[in-house]
């Protein structure tokens, strides 16, 4: 008896079926039913065999590699240095250049780093996964020491003005570059931690000059990337590359890349944006906090001439020559023209000057927000003291606090100031109205997730 091996293909995958030969001979009931059942143990293997020949099967596409290999700097010369050869700017498309790629939502899922509960205090420590940060310390040069009693929260007499602060490690202040003026191409050196923000840091050489400064690192930024600010103006070479004609999309091709600064009308429509500015010439205060962002919904142009449209439609249809604008209409659209129309995380819809600047991407360490401390001591390293709550103070220390038990008697739930703290009270004045905010967010949001006016 024998074997004849035959080759088929399953799912566009060969496979080796052994098909049993059985020689011609004067053979037995029994025998014959011993040979069904040994051809059916082959078959049920060669069933078995496509599934295995997938292990060793070479994948059209590239996977990240089992192990990590270090890509970012570990030392670093903080010593400023003399300016090297010269580098061609970033604003021209060299692919020679780390650049960093446009950003993107959802590349990767939340990694927080969990420990084996060896003591009670890492039991519940959740951390997120941060691997790439330097672990020196920080350019001396470009920090400021953090003292006096104004770190626990106290003001110029000593009365405490900031609840719930007090202790924690000393720190040093980072000096962060907020407005992004300075001209040129910029080398990330590293990515640092920062213990005054939740977002990371990067510490940049200028390549022109050499002079090391801080800024609020990007997602996605690493030791190695070429950042480069556009608040001066478009470089010359990039107007040399262009043919000295602007065309929108090729700018924004050039320019529009992570972690670059850029005034708000020569970003395009939809893009991630965070330190975002408020006034022109300042730096950026909003969406600086970790994974924060905002987007850009509209630009003046474009909803002067969405209205222009409307407008001519309508007329076009009543068949009668448009009315002349108003004063007041003609100052709407003046001011629509010098704006940019920007959503916040918050749902917040308002408008910004043009000139305003702004950072491309998401603000670093999205994954803060799911840190655990998991014990009262690092908060106290942290600088943060306890809430105690008013039911368990004196009377004398909140409108909660004494009686017998944890009653808070017949009070309405107040602050411990005496001011209510539930049932809608308003506390912002009415005649306090922010012109530049177009949909405000929502506020109360407990009530009207659950289908109440």
């Amino acid at each position: 008896m024998g074997d004849t091996v035959s080759i088929l293909r399953s799912g566009g995958l060969p496979c080796v079926i052994r098909e049993p030969r059985v020689v011609v001979a004067d053979v037995t009931q029994s025998e014959k039913r011993d040979y069904a059942d040994f051809a059916f143990l082959e078959l049920l293997s060669a069933m078995l065999q496509p599934r295995l020949a997938l292990r060793g099967i070479q994948l059209p596409f590239r996977c990240l590699r089992s192990i990590p290999i270090r890509s970012y700097a570990t030392v670093v010369n903080e010593f400023e240095q003399p300016p090297a050869e010269e580098v061609p700017s970033s604003s021209t498309f060299d692919p020679s250049i780390a650049f960093a790629p446009p950003p993107t939502r959802g590349d990767a899922g939340v990694q927080i780093r969990k420990y084996k509960p060896r003591t009670p205090g890492i039991r519940h420590l959740r951390r997120p996964i941060n691997d790439h940060l330097w672990k020196g310390r920080p350019v001396h040069r470009l920090t400021f020491p953090k003292k006096g009693h104004a770190k626990g929260g106290r003001n110029n007499t000593g009365r405490v003005t900031v609840r719930h602060h007090g202790g924690g490690h000393k720190r040093r202040i980072r000096t962060v570059d907020f407005e992004r003026a300075a001209p040129g191409p910029h080398h990330v050196e590293r990515i640092e931690y920062d213990p005054g923000r939740s977002a990371h840091i990067a510490l940049v050489r200028s390549q022109e000059t050499g002079k090391l400064s801080y800024i609020v690192a990007a997602d996605g930024m690493r030791a190695g990337d070429v950042v480069q600010s556009y608040m001066s103006g478009i470089p010359e070479d990039l107007w040399k590359s262009m043919g000295g004609v602007v065309d929108p999309g090729v700018l924004a091709a050039r320019t529009a890349w992570r972690g670059n600064c850029l005034p708000l009308h020569m970003i395009p429509v939809g893009t991630l944006i965070f330190n975002v500015g408020l006034q022109p010439g300042k730096g950026g205060k909003l969406c600086r906090s970790a994974g924060t962002f905002a987007t850009v919904i509209a630009k003046g142009t474009q909803s002067q001439q969405k209205e222009e449209e409307m407008q001519t439609q309508e007329s076009g249809d009543q068949k009668e020559k448009p009315k002349p604008l108003t004063q007041r209409e003609k100052q709407k659209r003046e001011r629509a023209v010098q704006h940019v129309t920007i959503r916040l995380q918050s749902g917040e819809v308002r408008l910004i000057h043009k000139d305003c600047c702004a950072t491309i991407g998401v603000a670093s360490n999205p994954n803060h927000q799911y840190r655990q401390l998991g014990k009262a001591g690092r908060s106290r390293w942290l600088n943060i003291r306890p809430t105690v709550r008013g039911v368990a103070m004196n009377a004398a220390d909140h409108p909660h606090g004494g009686g017998r038990g944890k009653s808070k008697g017949n009070v309405d739930p107040k602050s411990p100031w005496g001011k209510p703290a539930k049932s809608g009270y308003k506390t912002r004045p009415k005649w306090k109205v922010n012109k530049a905010v177009v949909v405000p967010r929502v506020r109360n949001q407990g009530k009207r997730r659950r289908g109440y006016n």
